[in-house]
């Protein structure tokens, strides 16, 4: 099976971008109800994630009273490469092993660009629906 039956394309995720402040990350994770997003390059590359978490922790180390504090701080230390991408010519079976560990997994293409992602939940029911039959 192709991944990209399953791919939610870049124009329907919430993403962030390098050089964004944690006020922008915070505000457009908060609207989006997402405890993870992925972040970009300027050039429209994979960076890497951001996590609630990681915001939450860089809050107490800063030890922020207002969010005006966060418009100073860029989102670019936070941002961790532990979710890699996959390419878009990844198998079904790879993509079960990756999202084993992660919400969701980033693909590119051929440049690196990103693309979209595929949520766990779309990768799960479709090995569900696969036992079923």
């Amino acid at each position: 099976m192709n991944i990209l039956f399953f791919l939610r394309p870049k124009s329907g995720v919430t993403y962030l971008t390098i050089g964004n402040s944690m006020r922008q990350g915070l505000e457009k994770m908060k609207a989006s109800g997402h405890t993870e997003v992925p972040v970009l390059n300027k050039d429209g590359t994979y960076a890497g994630t951001v996590s609630h978490g990681d915001f939450l922790w860089k809050i107490l180390e800063k030890d922020f009273t207002d969010m005006q504090m966060a418009e100073h701080e860029k989102i670019d230390p936070l941002v961790s490469k532990k979710t890699s991408p996959v390419r878009i010519n990844t198998t079904m079976e790879d993509l079960l092993t990756k999202a084993a560990d992660q919400n969701f997994v980033p693909v590119v293409d051929d440049f690196d660009s990103f693309v979209g992602i595929v949520t766990r939940r779309d990768i799960i029911k479709y090995f569900a629906s696969k036992n079923i039959n």
